[in-house]
């Protein structure tokens, strides 16, 4: 692997730390091309001054603003844009060879669609382009000869326990099985999951992550939409990909052959892991990540997802083959329709359990049209986001 100049999308989330945690331990191989965040003025000044990208981008006007002021008064010659139109410029631009997407939600499409279609090596941790952009998002990938590497570290393993041509892939794999941690209430009595607070919902166990992605794994609907990642990953029927709740989170995913060997991939719960896999594929580079220490590890459990009470704690889950068999469009419908429920939860505006509601409902409300574009795409998810809203209002006057 040579020389690679980068893009990271999403810069000052938990994603965005992770990865500059690890380009900061390779300065021979990694050059910062554009830094982008949405509101974080202080934070992307503090990455700025340390990585010196071309270009840094904040989407809000007012924030863009005073980062450039304030990279100005420090000497700094570094070009600042605003609003999100100037993402699929920095993810397709001609000097950059690597793109990290991991823009929070379907805010992160476009310029994922943009690096794609410039051929750019893209280290996906957006998983809404697959969600929401589906095969048009694969069809983009492969008109622009780009390389997709999962960052989702579930993804990564599985990429890292597949044969490497995947031209032989339907024929030698029996399933994919996604681990899932079960979040913060995988063993709490179901009956009383109406009582859950944003606070309670953010506390992972295991992961340090931001509150969006924390509540979808408190709710399980990470999976769900990880379940829908891998099917356009990896182009395999839904019926051979399973979930088990795997509590400790050191075994990412699995692979199973057809002769019933397993083939994993494990390590400690650490983002850095996936992410330096993707920098440096097909090599190895060292991420920072502790070594995991089997002689004190806990015992690794796995549990059946097809149980009773999983089922009752877990409903949106099930939502992920449901929607892979329905009409085309439906994935994004969901993920709209999850994303406006999320927000509504943690501003305390509906309960934990109504999630589920939203999401269920949103479904059955709307029917997606034809998707043959990104205007269609968006369009969708602005008419699913409108339906979810008026199923919020709803449920908080009740």
């Amino acid at each position: 692997m040579g020389f690679q100049t980068l893009t990271i999308l999403g810069s000052t989330g938990s994603i965005g730390k992770s990865t500059l945690d690890v380009v900061a331990r390779h300065p021979e191989k990694f050059k910062i091309f554009a830094l982008t965040g949405n509101t974080q003025v202080d934070l992307l000044f503090e990455q700025c001054v340390l990585f010196k990208p071309t270009y840094a981008l904040l989407v809000d006007p007012r924030a863009a603003q005073k980062l450039e002021q304030r990279l100005k008064q420090m000497g700094l010659k570094i070009d600042v844009l605003s609003g999100a139109k100037d993402l699929d410029l920095l993810a397709s631009h001609g000097e950059v060879d690597t793109v990290m997407a991991s823009i929070v939600g379907a805010a992160g499409l476009s310029s994922c669609l943009a690096a794609a279609k410039a051929g750019k090596r893209l280290l996906l941790a957006n998983k809404e382009a697959l969600v929401v952009g589906g095969h048009l998002f694969l069809s983009q990938v492969n008109s622009g000869n780009a390389k997709l590497l999962p960052i989702d570290s579930e993804h990564s393993a599985i990429f890292q326990s597949l044969p490497e041509d995947p031209s032989t892939w339907d024929q030698r794999i029996q399933k994919i099985i996604l681990t899932a941690s079960g979040g913060p209430f995988k063993a709490r009595d179901p009956s009383t999951l109406h009582l859950v607070t944003p606070q309670e919902a953010c506390r992972h166990p295991n992961w340090v992550m931001g509150q969006k992605i924390s509540v979808d794994s408190a709710t399980m609907m990470n999976k769900c939409l990880e379940v829908i990642e891998a099917h356009y990953l990896f182009g395999l029927d839904p019926k051979k990909i399973e979930v088990v709740i795997h509590p400790q989170s050191i075994v990412h995913s699995m692979v199973q052959y057809k002769d019933t060997s397993v083939v994993a991939q494990l390590g400690t719960p650490d983002m850095r892991v996936p992410i330096a896999y993707g920098l440096g594929w097909p090599d190895r580079i060292e991420s920072g990540a502790s070594q995991l220490d089997f002689q004190n590890t806990p015992p690794m459990t796995f549990e059946d997802f097809d149980s009773h009470q999983h089922r009752d704690r877990f409903p949106g889950l099930l939502l992920a083959w449901e929607v892979l068999n329905a009409q085309p469009g439906s994935t994004g419908v969901l993920n709209a329709a999850n994303e406006i429920a999320v927000d509504a939860f943690l501003n305390q505006k509906i309960k934990f359990t109504q999630i589920h509601e939203v999401n269920r409902r949103t479904l059955d409300l709307f029917a997606p049209g034809p998707i043959t574009s990104l205007d269609d795409l968006l369009i969708l998810d602005s008419h699913a986001r409108l339906v979810a809203r008026s199923v919020v209002e709803d449920l908080s006057k009740l």
